[in-house]
């Protein structure tokens, strides 16, 4: 089955057809990084995390590109904030500490590295390159003020809102830059020039006068620089499509650029049914999600919901989350067991099933991709307990290939911690103890002693099996 996904531009799902055969060069906004990041920032990231994935498991090999917008009006008034209260970091610095965290974030989360991640301010030739190209075929003017300011002349292409499907007389004006000298308020800056109150190390020399990039130049130029001036797939935020992906898409294409073939946005977050912002003091920050939960159970949640779905956290998403990885976890450990010794060890072919294939192919449908994970662990748990171990080798091998694709693996070394709380050893010494208990009483015949034991264990929530390798048990869910 061909692979679809859904096209901002186009309003539809399209058939997904590479530039080249073979190859996938993606493109996805990156951070900005003038403060910490927070849960929407790691949605995002890891919904291009799982396209990523499905296509290089589909045989593609994927060359992504996201990038770290690091100079930006928001990154100097920040500093300029922290300063002004006695603080001594520069602009540059803030910068660079919150990209690490964001770094940090992703890392914890299994988010793949990116092939390139490239910094807004190590582009600045390629942005003016593509200015200089701009002015000359009359889509971009200096302003006449002597501000070093350039504008994007939105009324001199045509096909200006075609991404968010407006005409440019129902836009709002372009609120980026001080409309110092522009043409039209909808026209949005290029480059900025320096203004006085602003640090000498955060302006660049240019044909026009000191001064940094505009937001939108920056993709557009980074974009080209490691991807070509036509590449496969653009991603971002569904909060960025306007204005930041219709400037982007205008600025290249008028230049002269075919720029991006399909345009895909993930949903946002909502934090209990509201829009999560500064103002409302709902921002649920990277660093807390993670320390509520481990680092996949967090990755299982917030990749569980369908991408361009608007998805909404709540006490109790996180446990939810954890109970459906148990289910996981715990069928790897059963049927790991149970087949241990056995000639169907290992004998499972670690592939996705066909049902799980065509959601994955249906504009990457998670949702219904987890629905046949959960119902392969359903059936390998019945297949063990009808001893039908082929099934349940067959099971394991689906579920294997399904949760790696996925990032949820348990049984990956990168979920799996150095060493268990106080609490956790306390418990399975205990347990331990009475099981062995258990089985003394069993081995005297004394089996009222064995029954009181193992109904005392069931009545805390601990599960026993008893297999011919012994009685095991785990955690009731």
């Amino acid at each position: 089955m061909t692979v679809r996904l859904y096209d901002t531009k186009a309003g539809a799902l399209r058939d997904f057809t590479p530039l080249r055969d073979g190859e996938v060069g993606m493109y996805v906004c990156g951070p900005t990084v003038q403060s910490s990041p927070h849960i929407g920032h790691l949605r995002s990231a890891l919904v291009y995390d799982q396209l990523r994935r499905w296509l290089s498991y589909r045989g593609y090999n994927v060359t992504l590109v996201r990038n770290v917008t690091d100079i930006d009006d928001k990154i100097l008034v920040n500093a300029a904030a922290a300063q002004a209260e006695g603080g001594t970091e520069d602009w540059w610095a803030l910068a660079y500490r919150f990209e690490l965290e964001f770094t940090a974030g992703y890392t914890a989360l299994g988010i793949q590295a990116p092939t390139y991640e490239p910094r807004a301010t190590a582009s600045i030739p390629q942005m003016q390159e593509i200015i200089a190209r701009l002015i000359e075929r009359g889509h971009a003017y200096p302003a006449a003020d002597g501000s070093g300011d350039v504008y994007f002349d939105v009324r001199s292409w045509p096909s200006y809102g075609e991404l968010t499907r407006q005409s440019i007389d129902n836009m709002e004006a372009a609120a980026d830059a001080d409309p110092r000298d522009k043409r039209d308020p909808r026209d949005f800056a290029l480059w900025k020039g320096r203004k006085e109150e602003e640090p000498a190390s955060a302006a660049f020399p240019s044909p026009w006068g000191a001064g940094r990039p505009g937001w939108h130049i920056e993709c557009s130029a980074m974009s080209r620089r490691y991807l070509g001036a036509e590449f496969d797939i653009h991603g971002g935020g569904l909060d960025l499509r306007f204005p930041h992906h219709e400037n982007e898409m205008a600025q290249s294409t008028a230049a002269g650029d075919a720029f991006a073939r399909y345009w895909v946005h993930n949903g946002l977050v909502n934090v209990n049914g509201q829009k999560m912002s500064k103002s409302l003091g709902n921002s649920v920050y990277a660093a807390d999600l993670l320390g509520a939960a481990r680092p996949l159970v967090v990755r299982y949640y917030l990749g569980s919901a369908h991408y361009r779905s608007t998805i909404d956290y709540h006490d109790g998403s996180l446990a939810e989350a954890e109970a459906a990885l148990d289910r996981i976890a715990g069928f790897f450990e059963r049927v790991d067991r149970r087949l241990a010794s056995t000639r169907f060890a290992g004998s499972g072919v670690e592939i996705v099933p066909p049902a799980f294939a065509a959601a994955m192919d249906d504009d990457l449908a998670v949702p219904q991709a987890l629905a046949v994970l959960h119902d392969t662990i359903r059936s390998g748990n019945a297949a063990l307990d009808a001893e039908d171990l082929e099934a349940a080798a067959t099971a394991r091998g689906h579920a294997l290939a399904m949760t790696e694709v996925l990032g949820i693996n348990p049984l990956s070394p990168q979920w799996n911690t150095s060493g268990s709380s106080a609490a956790d050893s306390a418990l399975a010494a205990l347990v331990d103890r009475l099981l062995a208990d258990r089985q003394a009483a069993r081995a005297d015949r004394d089996f009222a002693a064995a029954d009181r034991i193992r109904d005392e264990l069931t009545s805390a929530g601990i599960t026993i099996e008893d297999t011919p390798t012994g009685s095991h048990w785990s955690i009731e869910q």
